[in-house]
């Protein structure tokens, strides 16, 4: 599923910046854009809550672990580098702006970085799956 996600959200701002803005599709490509990289954001986070259940003495311990916790847990036992933690992070903070600012603005700010977070929910189903994704 995580990795279906990316691949939407692969073509998406591909998709957005080839629509005219103000129109349907432009509006629905912008709203593809952000609902994906929230599901992925989502469920990133509770895919590698669940990796990291080995590495406690009991799976209530990883349960309580909060999103940042589980990012930073995953690079002190070795899933993540710190680079990628520190992403991640960032990516979450935006997730949390999204909530807030649905405009334009978060569009257009996403085709940015949109694609090497796709490159990282790539490298993260490849990680929680254990196989080379194409």
């Amino acid at each position: 599923m995580l990795l279906r996600c990316s691949q939407a959200l692969d073509q998406a701002p591909t998709l957005l910046q080839e629509s005219v803005p103000g129109t349907v599709l432009y509006e629905l490509y912008r709203s593809a854009c952000i609902k994906e990289f929230e599901i992925i954001i989502e469920m990133a986070g509770k895919l590698l809550k669940k990796a990291l259940r080995p590495y406690f003495a009991s799976h209530r311990q990883a349960e309580a672990l909060v999103y940042k916790d589980i990012f930073r847990a995953a690079t002190q036992y070795g899933l993540l580098s710190t680079l990628e933690a520190e992403r991640w992070l960032t990516y979450r903070d935006r997730r949390n702006s999204t909530a807030h600012e649905y405009g334009a603005g978060f569009a257009e700010a996403a085709v940015g970085f949109l694609p090497q977070f796709v490159t990282d929910t790539n490298a993260l189903a490849q990680l929680l799956h254990g196989k080379p994704i194409d």
